[in-house]
């Protein structure tokens, strides 16, 4: 699946999406780190809390940025 780029608007976020849930359905449930929703939600707002922030102690939401907290949803601990 490797690393989203290009994710600019919400129906490109809704494309990723798409190609993630093709790839857990393909091979999610034995290669994903992350494969039950409660690990991958786990991994998910484990990631979030790490972002790192910028000076004003906030970061823009964008869409590219979903797609990123998705894709290392699917393996971070």
């Amino acid at each position: 699946m490797g690393r989203p780029s290009g994710i600019r608007t919400r129906d490109d976020f809704a494309d990723y999406l798409l190609r993630v849930l093709g790839d857990f359905r393909e091979s999610g449930a034995t290669k994903w780190e992350n494969n039950t929703l409660d690990h991958f939600l786990d991994g998910l707002s484990a990631f979030a809390l790490a972002r790192v922030v910028d000076q004003a102690g906030q970061e823009a939401p964008t869409w590219q940025l979903f797609a990123e907290m998705i894709a290392a949803a699917t393996g971070y601990e």
